[in-house]
């Protein structure tokens, strides 16, 4: 059964299809679905449609896909909805603060962190990173000011060794999706409890910058491993590896330590390559891609590229 409280939902990629199949599933009146443009990807530059845009077709939703949301027709025919909630989950794009007004009960953003920590585009990229314990979702008022609206609901997950920024926002959308669906119904009955951000706790995580991919092997190999999976699946953290630009797609922080310089190789096999890394730690390497070239397993790659390789070589710079 099909409510009568009207959504405008927002979202991208497929963290946020997960959240708007719910909120189908639940019968919102979904009236607008509103995600980035379609872009050309891969070698032939094939123009693909975002997740959120292929959801809604299949439900049969009005799709808007405005390059600039400020200032656009696409903006006014939101707002002349005056819908009873805004949803986003990672759409991309700041609204205007008259969007936000325009809606009768409240614009809530289905955030990728346990807030205060990790305002901004990249949370589970950097909850990864960093090495966090748990990652989580929590549903905020949406304003002016970057995920710094009140908190209406959080729940949390754990981090494993196993996971990558793929895997954990995989496992995190169903979270988000159900958390936004058990605090709706406070929202619409006037009882959801709201929390401020406390300030002095508050951390940030901005977009992923290329030279961040580039991975420093003067970091432990904990750290370079955290790197890897924080970058993975959307880039490979690269390095220079003897003069060629390679990257490095999975790799294994090994017990044993060395006295070699960071980025010098410690021994290497047919089936294994393994490396300095900082503060005397030793990574192996699991996969990786040397430039015009596939992804590979470290097998593959010392039948080929990795024979010319000695203990004791550095060969990363």
């Amino acid at each position: 059964m099909k409510h009568l409280t009207s959504v405008i939902f927002m979202g991208t990629p497929d963290f946020a299809v997960t959240v708007l199949d719910g909120l189908v599933g639940a019968g919102y009146d979904v009236q607008l679905v509103i995600t980035q443009p379609d872009r050309r990807v891969g070698r032939k530059q094939v123009l693909q449609q975002t997740p959120v845009k292929q959801a809604a077709l299949r439900h049969n939703l009005h799709v808007l896909q405005p390059e600039k949301l400020s200032g656009s027709p696409e903006l006014d025919e939101a707002i002349g909805l005056h819908a009873d909630f805004i949803v986003t989950a990672a759409y991309g794009q700041f609204l205007p603060t008259k969007f936000l007004k325009s809606v009768k009960i409240a614009a809530v953003n289905v955030h990728g962190s346990l807030l205060p920590k990790y305002r901004g585009g990249a949370p589970i990229q950097y909850a990864v990173i960093n090495g966090d314990a748990e990652v989580g979702v929590t549903i905020i008022e949406m304003v002016k000011k970057m995920d710094a609206g009140d908190m209406f609901s959080q729940a949390a997950i754990p981090l494993t060794r196993d996971d990558d920024t793929g895997t954990a926002f995989a496992r995190l959308a169903p979270v988000g999706r159900d958390l936004l669906l058990r605090t709706l119904p406070d929202l619409i009955a006037g009882t959801a409890t709201r929390t401020p951000q406390p300030e002095d706790l508050v951390t940030f995580s901005p977009t992923i910058s290329k030279d961040q991919e580039h991975l420093d092997f003067t970091l432990t190999a904990t750290q370079i491993d955290q790197w890897v999976r924080g970058l993975r699946p959307a880039v490979g953290g690269w390095v220079n590896l003897v003069g060629q630009r390679t990257k490095i797609w999975a790799v294994t922080p090994l017990t044993e330590t060395t006295t070699a310089a960071p980025g010098t190789l410690v021994r290497s096999g047919k089936h294994e390559f393994v490396l300095a890394a900082g503060n005397g730690t030793v990574l192996a390497v699991d996969k990786l891609q040397p430039a015009g070239k596939a992804i590979q397993d470290v097998t593959a790659y010392m039948n080929g590229f990795g024979r010319k390789f000695a203990a004791g070589d550095k060969v990363i710079d």
